[in-house]
């Protein structure tokens, strides 16, 4: 099961204003589950999006890349589960497109540029496009704007439970609502975003203040979360903004911009956190904690070396404390000039390991019952510099190999 989380009620994800959601089920892959969506969005509404850096990227994140540089206003988004259109060549990008038409034409759209699509699922298969057009006017009968928990949902592929979170902030008098839900359970190392997130707000907030928020939010949330290390052919994470709230349009850098930036990184932060509480089979929920490094990007070699390496994250799962293994990580993280003798480690409040070696008072006792919690802090000081970061990843467990194993059964 999860790690202390469980799916959102329905009356815990607030609706905003000028985005209306419906699902199907499509029987893209399997029978009787939604797995088709369409989030259709008010004119005016600013959208910003980041997508995987995998160069083998699935047709629709190409097709939703183009589209959102052409400048047309975006007017819906779809979504299917079950196959990833990923590694389909030319036929993918057409299946993609024709979903796109089809949908501008059932919405009344002026193009198809004006909708973005998404998948995932399994790779290297051909998309069913027929079911899914065929499943787009059950989708547009059930628009309603409080269908958020149905959208998370008709997104899940080996989720467990579905992922949502929403926010109210005050500005200018008035309440802004954030809304966003996300899927991924594995191959989640994002490099960018996740394997699908939406977040929308009812505020009014230029392109351009969109496109930092959007930077400045994945860096501190899905860039920073880590199940097995691999990086999936279709992560992408849209921002949506439909200026519904009555508020005046928000500039970059200036207090109502901090506070939507802030606010909206908190609830992605909170989506991206989830995805790893409900990584394939994990048992705990790790926090990798890099301090006083000269610079962020080493901060990050050291988190990711440890969050990554398999007899780590089998050992949390046994609660077994060889914590020689994260010595090893921090060691080939790839940090020049690294001063071993300088740094500690700690798990939780333990203090394992300084002056390249053991700590005098530590006992396996203590790791032990640290490592048997469920919710565990390993922290790391470099004593080099003022630089941080943080990663959250999970364990791996028995139940991993068999999700991956039969994944397409």
């Amino acid at each position: 099961m999860p790690v202390n989380l469980s799916a959102p009620q329905a009356n815990s994800l607030l609706p905003v204003k000028g985005v209306q959601l419906g699902f199907a089920e499509a029987n893209i892959r399997k029978q009787n589950r939604k797995d088709l969506l369409v989030i259709k969005l008010s004119e005016g509404t600013r959208v910003a999006g980041v997508f995987t850096k995998n160069q083998f990227c699935a047709a629709p994140v190409t097709l939703s890349k183009d589209h959102l540089a052409s400048g047309n206003e975006i007017r819906a988004l779809v979504v299917n589960t079950g196959n990833a259109n990923a590694g389909t060549g030319e036929p993918g990008m057409q299946h993609a497109k024709q979903t796109c038409v089809a949908l501008a034409d059932l919405l009344g759209a002026k193009s198809a540029s004006q909708i973005l699509p998404f998948s995932t699922g399994v790779i290297l298969e051909s998309l069913p496009v027929d079911r899914v057009i065929a499943g787009l006017p059950a989708c547009i009968e059930n628009l309603k704007e409080d269908n958020w928990l149905n959208a998370a949902e008709a997104i899940m592929t080996t989720d467990i439970v579905a992922k949502g979170y929403s926010k109210r902030i005050s500005l200018e008098g008035k309440t802004i609502t954030i809304t966003g839900i996300s899927k991924g359970s594995g191959m989640i190392h994002p490099n960018m975003a996740t394997m699908l997130g939406y977040i929308a707000t009812d505020a009014a907030i230029s392109q351009l203040a969109l496109e930092q928020l959007i930077d400045y939010a994945v860096n501190r949330s899905f860039n920073c979360i880590t199940v097995d290390g691999d990086t999936s052919t279709n992560d992408s994470l849209i921002l949506m903004a439909t200026g519904q709230s009555g508020i005046a349009e928000i500039q970059a850098d200036t207090a109502d911009y901090l506070a939507l930036r802030d606010a909206m990184t908190e609830v992605a932060t909170l989506l991206a956190q989830a995805i790893v509480r409900d990584g394939e089979g994990a048992t705990k929920f790790m926090t990798v904690q890099v301090e006083a490094g000269r610079d962020l990007e080493e901060c990050r070699k050291v988190a990711y070396a440890i969050s990554h390496s398999p007899l780590i994250k089998t050992a949390f799962f046994a609660s077994d404390p060889n914590l020689g293994r994260i010595l090893a990580a921090i060691g080939y993280a790839g940090v020049d000039s690294l001063d071993v003798n300088a740094m500690q480690l700690y798990l939780g409040d333990v203090l394992v390991a300084e002056n390249g070696g053991r700590a005098q008072a530590y006992q396996e006792e203590q790791g032990a019952a640290v490592m048997k919690e469920p919710e565990i802090l390993v922290r790391v000081v470099l004593n080099r510099g003022e630089a941080s970061a943080t990663v959250w990843t999970c364990d791996f467990s028995y139940d991993y190999v068999k999700i991956n194993a039969d994944y397409r059964s």
